[in-house]
């Protein structure tokens, strides 16, 4: 059986840093990505994962409808808008490109499947930066992006909820102990959505696992992150880490 293939766009970064010496100082550069772990835990499912970095994806990103559909799900996970919406010919060279928010929204009424995980640059993001909120990819979510910053940092840690039915294929088989997580994204459920988990009632139960439909295709949100710092060491170890997401997939490219 040939194995379903998914587009990850997203989860990589590069730090620069100053460092000081007394009278001498000096610059360095280091790339990161956050993916590596939850690529890991999917190395031996049924999914062929591509991993597009999030430089990558500014490029790369596929600007028709039939590549899209290459996929049978896509994963944007902390890449923000404008990384799809300025492709570097628009950005560097003032050349109109395709709108590839609007190629999701397409691609996900066609019959696709796209998932948003959260982070930094996922949903609003970080000082509203991320800006999905009144973007086609919003149309597609089960949720509703804030206007302003919508991050909920939890030092502290919460335990998530399981409110929808055990049975359920993306839950089946996880029980309700959660390991501890340390944020996410606020948003906003739309009606009709599928609410599997929520945050902890000290921070109001908001949504964290939602499921959606849109046109003949199927939507899901993760408001947490899939590695750190809002989702710590004791989540990525917990056995039933690799099969949440693979669940999440499963169900997302289920026909």
């Amino acid at each position: 059986m040939s194995r379903k293939k998914v587009l990850l766009a997203g989860e990589s970064w590069v730090s620069t840093a100053t460092h000081i010496k007394g009278f001498d100082q000096f610059p360095t550069v280091t790339y990161h990505q956050g993916a590596d772990e939850l690529l890991a835990a999917l190395k031996d499912s049924p999914f062929d994962i591509t991993f597009m970095p999030a430089h990558q994806a500014q490029r790369d990103f596929p600007q028709t409808l039939e590549a899209l559909g290459e996929y049978d799900a896509v994963i944007l996970s902390d890449i923000g808008a404008n990384t799809l919406l300025l492709h570097p010919d628009t950005w560097i060279h003032s050349k109109p490109t395709p709108n590839r928010l609007k190629l999701l929204r397409d691609y996900v009424e066609g019959g696709g499947a796209l998932l948003m995980f959260g982070g930094y640059y996922s949903f609003q993001g970080i000082n509203g930066g991320a800006r999905y909120a009144r973007t086609p990819v919003e149309d597609v979510l089960p949720v509703t992006c804030l206007r302003f910053d919508d991050r909920v940092e939890v030092p502290e840690g919460f335990v998530p909820v399981v409110t929808g039915d055990a049975s359920h294929p993306i839950l089946d088989g996880l029980g309700t102990q959660w390991p501890l997580l340390l944020g996410y994204n606020e948003v906003e459920l739309k009606p009709g959505a599928e609410v599997l988990a929520t945050v902890s009632d000290d921070y109001g139960a908001q949504p964290l696992l939602v499921t959606g439909t849109y046109g003949k295709g199927r939507s899901l949100v993760w408001t947490s992150d899939v590695g750190p710092h809002w989702l710590p060491g004791e989540f990525i170890r917990w056995d039933g880490y690799a099969r949440l997401f693979g669940a999440m997939l499963a169900w997302a490219t289920a026909k």
